[in-house]
């Protein structure tokens, strides 16, 4: 099954989307990846999905990508005594470390590590952001502050501290649990929570090795100040706008979105948008004008992809969600802006032999009109060096890895096959045009560009480029 479209879409399961026969039409509906949150459900939950996955693409004969999204280190408060209190605009309120059940006056806060970095003037967000806290003065006991809007709050609710650096690891103790799990099942992509440095991701890397790709969420203002260093040492990045827009003010949330995808581009790392994109149609048939205005907008700023999350894990209309963001993106990359907003984002190619290559593969295929630029690969690279140039042909990407084809359904424009190992180059140009031609990309008399890397099977030694016509097979 080919997609007539370039940017994929990534879709949550969970109890609304668990069955096999769902998961299936989530698939014929437009899911390239599907995405575990490990926030929710239990090991047993995720290894039925897992196989229920692995079977819909043996059925399909199509890679498909699995995410396991670890939770993260989530901050929550402790309990009150009543279950419930109502704060009110200018009342003083203080968190401290006396685990004893809360009033209207104080509740627990029981991270310890909070109490090193929190000082006078700066804010504590609680329940997504709904109760504001002025921070007055903190004694490492303590944190005394002044409630700044009125609201209630429960029972550990989630607290976001946008003004600091938090001393807390990447990986708690529940996430080593569930990254062991993980990739025992064996998931092509790990998302890590509430990256704020690209220590955190260096410490992932040193546990997952190259057994999953490891995809960098931006959830923190913090990781804006070391954004390009994040970048560089993730294989992917998440514009996870939920807790980024408890933490930033809304207004600047749409800036910081395209500045992070602006600094992916440039370094060619793939860049999924995510969060609230059909929020609506959790319960409603339909998305809203603005919202399919939102996924738009991410397309034509040339993400990679968009991603929905309780629209299919728990809404009503997991399906349709699909479909219409399938429609959306589709709509889109058919309007002539597209490309041309394409052209205008596009990055000059890094001082490298492998984006010397694949800059040279985009103009020759926009020249000759090729049907289709081809790329050999065995770790992947070649077909990410030629996503980051946004051709105007498809990418049909061929590599003798199975799960280098499932990581690859993640980025934008690269439609993966499974292929034998090639021995030279009239191999190459033999299983180029017979696979282009197989799968539809092109007919005879018609025009592809190939790229790989010499010596074969070599991972990062893209050097080649080739023109190949099809002949009759």
């Amino acid at each position: 099954m080919r997609r007539q479209r370039k940017a994929k879409i990534v879709a949550t399961l969970g109890p609304a989307s668990a069955e096999q026969n769902t998961i299936l039409a989530l698939f014929e509906a437009g899911a390239d990846v599907f995405r575990f949150n490990f926030s929710h459900g239990s090991h047993a939950d995720h290894q039925q999905r897992y196989d229920i996955v692995r079977a819909v693409e043996k059925a399909v004969g199509r890679p498909i990508a699995i995410l396991a999204d670890l939770q993260g280190p989530k901050l929550r408060i402790g309990t009150f005594a009543d279950g419930k209190i109502m704060l009110q605009a200018g009342q003083e309120f203080t968190l401290d470390r006396d685990a004893t059940p809360g009033n209207n006056q104080r509740v627990c806060l029981p991270h310890a590590e909070l109490f090193e970095v929190i000082a006078g003037g700066q804010s504590l967000l609680l329940d997504d952001g709904k109760v504001r806290l002025e921070v007055l003065a903190c004694d490492g006991q303590s944190i005394r502050t002044r409630v700044v809007n009125s609201g209630s709050l429960s029972d550990r609710k989630g607290v976001n501290v946008p003004d600091a650096v938090l001393p807390i690891p990447a990986l708690t103790e529940k996430d080593k649990r569930d990254l062991k799990f993980a990739l025992e099942l064996g998931v092509d992509w790990i998302a890590l929570s509430f990256v704020q440095r690209p220590e955190d991701v260096l410490e992932a890397r040193a546990l997952i090795g190259d057994r999953a790709s490891i995809l960098s969420k931006l959830e923190k203002p913090a990781a804006l100040e070391q954004l390009d260093a994040i970048v560089q040492v993730s294989d992917a990045i998440m514009v996870a706008r939920g807790d980024l827009g408890v933490e930033l003010p809304p207004e600047r949330v749409p800036g910081v979105q395209k500045r992070i995808l602006r600094i992916c581009r440039q370094h060619g790392k793939p860049i999924v948008i995510a969060t609230q994109m059909l929020e609506s149609m959790i319960t409603s048939p339909v998305p809203t004008r603005a919202e399919a205005s939102d996924v738009a907008s991410a397309i034509y700023d040339g993400a990679d992809a968009v991603m929905l999350s309780a629209e299919s894990a728990s809404g009503a209309y997991p399906v349709p969600a699909v479909a219409m963001m399938e429609r959306i993106i589709t709509e889109v990359e058919r309007d002539p802006l597209y490309q041309n907003l394409l052209d205008a984002q596009h990055e000059s190619p890094l001082p490298t032999r492998g984006d010397a290559i694949c800059s040279a593969l985009r103009d020759v295929t926009r020249i000759v009109g090729a049907k289709a630029t081809v790329t050999y690969t065995s770790s992947g690279h070649t077909s990410l060096r030629a996503a980051r140039e946004r051709p105007m042909a498809p990418i049909l990407s061929i590599t003798p890895k199975l799960a280098t084809a499932r990581r690859l359904a993640l980025v934008w424009g690269v439609h993966s096959t499974i292929s034998d190992q090639v021995h030279n180059e009239s191999e190459m140009v033999a299983a180029a045009c017979q696979t282009a031609f197989k799968e539809g990309f092109a007919k005879v008399g018609d025009q592809i560009a190939i790229t790989a890397g010499v010596p074969f099977g070599q991972p990062g030694s893209t050097n080649l480029l080739r023109l190949a016509e099809i002949w009759p097979q």
